[in-house]
């Protein structure tokens, strides 16, 4: 397997690229994932450059639909940019009948989930588990494309393991039953998310399909994008971890495709605004308790790398009110801001 950091790479033309009837603005998709990809991180995304977000992996059994877990997890009416869901199950008529709710309650697009890795998914023959399975693979995406009128699209791994890799098969399969576009995580479900993601096999697949290519693994930065974009051949790269914390990656990437220049670093203050307004966002989305909870994990990503963040953190944790989370905050940042004026001044000085 190829080392990509190591290849010397002269950048693509960039390209709009469109799935079905629907034209993106760029190259750039945020990534489902649980417990991260809900509404106001999609529009965040979106806000920061995404050309499209895809929600949560929604369960196509009804019987979990009416849980508020469920419910907040559909797309609607009214969301910013392209509507994107994506299902999960191993049942064609329920992922069927999935899809048509989704549309009915506004998803402009379906994405199919035969990516995740989580044994809790896989012990029902969902995710990354149908990926041993070709013929229910046929009969899911075949059930789902001629359930909508929206454009259907796949997410898989590169394989179950690394000596079962048939990624390739997979993706000319799901072109012959009318998938529009196609997803490769450069990893097989037996390596979860560790080591390094593999391009070899995203490479290969665009080499046998014409529908379009998204490459996703490890996309950690500009220069990083710009590699992948070039070795795989990919039409677009889709981005997740690496937006945990740091959602203007995408405008960071697009600025970079655009120009050819990185963007200097964000300025404390936009990155104090950001993170702020994410987190009144999911008090308002949630509430006070759930939304509580929740903000605690986002604002560990987004200030893991700041001095004193390991003290403050423990602090915010404990904190059981909205708005002494948001005091709290604003607190933290202007001694952030204090402390980075007295270095100035005493470098000034020197």
């Amino acid at each position: 397997m190829r080392n990509i950091r190591a290849l010397t790479v002269t950048f693509m033309p960039f390209y709009l690229m469109r799935i079905g009837n629907i034209q993106l603005r760029n190259k750039l998709i945020a990534a489902p994932m649980a417990g991260v990809s809900d509404k106001p991180f999609r529009h965040l995304c979106y806000t920061m450059g995404a050309a499209m977000t895809i929600s949560e992996m929604l369960s196509s059994n009804r019987d979990v639909w009416q849980s508020d877990k469920s419910k907040q997890r559909m797309v609607h009416f009214g969301e910013p940019g392209i509507r994107a869901v994506q299902i999960s199950g191993s049942i064609p008529e329920d992922m069927a009948y999935a899809a048509r709710v989704n549309e009915e309650h506004g998803a402009q697009l379906i994405d199919i989930n035969m990516g995740c890795p989580a044994k809790k998914v896989n012990r029902n023959l969902a995710g990354s588990a149908l990926m041993r399975h070709p013929e229910l693979v046929k009969k899911i995406l075949l059930a789902v494309v001629n359930a909508v009128n929206v454009p259907v699209t796949l997410k898989i791994r590169t394989g179950w393991d690394p000596e079962h890799r048939n990624c390739v098969e997979i993706a000319q399969l799901a072109e012959e039953c009318g998938i529009q576009a196609i997803t490769v995580h450069g990893r097989t479900r037996q390596c979860l998310f560790n080591g390094h993601a593999e391009y070899d096999s995203i490479r290969q697949v665009k080499q046998h399909v014409s529908i379009p290519v998204i490459a996703n693994g490890d996309i950690t930065s500009p220069h990083k994008a710009e590699s992948v974009l070039n070795y795989t051949k990919a039409d677009a790269i889709m981005i997740g971890r690496a937006a945990q914390g740091r959602p203007w990656i995408f405008r960071e990437i697009q600025h970079y495709m655009d120009t050819g220049e990185l963007l200097p670093p964000l300025p404390l203050a936009e990155v104090k605004r950001v993170i702020i307004g994410h987190v009144q966002d999911l008090h308002n989305f949630y509430g006070s308790v759930k939304g509580l909870r929740i903000a605690r994990k986002h604002v560990f990503w987004y200030l893991q790398e700041y001095p004193l963040s390991i003290q403050f953190r423990r602090e915010f944790n404990v904190i059981e009110n909205p708005a002494n989370q948001l005091a709290a905050l604003d607190n933290f940042f202007e001694i952030l801001h204090n402390q980075k004026e007295l270095i100035e001044l005493c470098s000034n000085n020197v």
